[in-house]
């Protein structure tokens, strides 16, 4: 339970989020109601060909986003499967599929929606999204393997160091503790004179 709570939860969260998107309630003509007047209030006077210029580009920036952050949630989700965690190319393959199969069909399903307008060209755009966010989680996968293989090769490193020089640094520590027992003995510990029992202080 609390591994679906941290890697398939956000998942299906965002999955949630995508398809409000292309309902109405995301279409170009309610966000304009939005984006215009704060357009207007950076530069007033912009002419509404810039205005629409922006909102078009805008619109499919957050194409390439929305699907980035999705693929690197469904790579984040997979690669928590034990099966998957060392299979890094079947990974990326099943997350580009889902991500391809998921954008067709949140195209189709804006046929059905009269404010919105399915192309293929958002499909597309939702594809480099894809690869863009696969190739960010890539990243952070090719580090995580660096550091496993440096703390191994130090913790290997030790053990031979621990192996070739244990013999001597016993051997040290054994005749130290024999001249700490001489001391003792003498009645001397660590260098400092201590007067032997039963000796008069002058």
């Amino acid at each position: 339970m609390k591994s679906f709570l941290k890697y398939w939860l956000p998942l299906l969260v965002w999955l949630g989020v995508i398809f409000v998107g292309s309902t109405s309630v995301m279409s170009t003509a309610h966000t304009s109601r939005y984006i215009i007047p704060v357009l207007l209030w950076l530069k007033p006077g912009m002419t509404p060909q810039t205005i629409w210029v922006i909102i078009v580009f805008m619109r499919k920036c957050v194409h390439v986003i929305e699907y980035a952050v999705l693929a690197l949630l469904l790579w984040r989700a997979l690669r928590s499967l034990p099966i998957f965690r060392t299979k890094t190319l079947i990974v990326f393959g099943a997350v580009l599929l889902g991500c391809a199969m998921f954008a067709a069909s949140d195209e189709f399903h804006q046929v059905f929606v009269k404010s919105r307008t399915p192309a293929v060209r958002d499909v597309l755009l939702d594809v480099t999204g894809a690869v863009l966010g696969l190739l960010i989680g890539l990243s952070f996968a090719r580090r995580h393997p660096k550091k496993f293989r440096a703390t191994t090769h130090n913790s290997c490193c030790c053990g031979v160091r621990r192996h070739v020089f244990g013999n001597s640094v016993d051997a040290a520590r054994r005749s130290r503790t024999k001249c700490i027992r001489q001391q003792f003995r003498a009645g001397f510990t660590c260098g400092r004179y201590h007067s032997k029992p039963g000796a008069r202080s002058a």
